[in-house]
């Protein structure tokens, strides 16, 4: 069995979001110890103990508020012998960042995406696609897009020639995701957006699709249209301007 450490070590790098609760002191004589762990969700209790059932169940309690407030707790939780003052520290879930189709666009956000902090997904309808380089596990369908993929939702469409482009945009803006990119100019894109406002998408929801999408860096080659969007992506996420520093300090 892992440890609670690893456990945790484990869930922070797939991307989860999870609460760790330690017990910092003891007073009186509970039945719990200095350095107990327990690994929590927001709603079932994952790995370890803080000693008894009582105060994993009170532990539990708390970890959607602290998951909520984004800030780490120091909670005291009471028993009959005594009480524990508990130190819980949230980890939020990683930002998602949705690739779709498999092209060599898509291959250089899926390889540098996690670096920056993201879980990335990639969705790719046609198979045969998937059969001629090392890709990442891949959903084939657009009805497997799992319906919860976290808080912080980033999305790109890497093929403009999809034939199933714009029932995947419909299915993603469900997920409300903070930031569309869709590969190409508007040459080759305007077609699909017009489908979706015929589809009774809103124009204030097609308005936030980006296309052509990425930072203007003059980008030629695949792996410059990648880094392009990305750099496009941290800034939608840390609310930058997207220009150069020094631009940004003169006056």
């Amino acid at each position: 069995m892992p440890t609670v450490e690893e456990d945790l070590a484990g869930r922070i790098a797939r991307g989860e979001e999870v609460v760790l609760a330690t017990v910092v002191k003891v007073n009186g004589e509970p039945p719990s110890h200095a350095g107990a762990k327990i690994l929590l969700s927001r709603a079932a209790t994952l790995a370890g103990t803080l000693g008894c059932s009582e105060f994993d169940a009170a532990a539990l309690a708390d970890a959607a508020g602290i998951a909520d407030a984004g800030t780490p707790a120091l909670r005291t939780y009471r028993h009959d012998l005594g009480s524990i003052d508990v130190y819980v520290e949230p980890y939020p879930a990683a930002p998602t960042l949705v690739v779709f189709a498999a092209t060599p666009v898509a291959g250089s956000l899926l390889r540098w995406a996690p670096e920056l902090g993201f879980r990335t997904v990639l969705v790719e309808t046609r198979p045969e696609r998937l059969k001629d380089a090392h890709w990442p596990e891949a959903i084939t369908r657009l009805a497997d897009l799992p319906g919860a993929l976290g808080s912080e939702v980033y999305a790109v469409h890497t093929d403009h020639d999809a034939e199933d482009l714009v029932p995947a945009l419909e299915t993603l803006l469900t997920k409300e995701p903070r930031f569309i990119g869709l590969v190409g100019s508007r040459r080759h894109t305007g077609h699909h957006l017009e489908a979706l406002r015929a589809k009774g998408v809103s124009e204030e929801v097609i308005a936030r699709i980006q296309s052509p999408v990425g930072l203007d860096l003059g980008a030629v080659t695949s792996g410059e249209i990648a880094l392009s969007i990305l750099a496009g992506v941290v800034a939608v996420r840390r609310r930058g301007r997207g220009g150069w520093k020094q631009e940004s300090t003169i006056g």
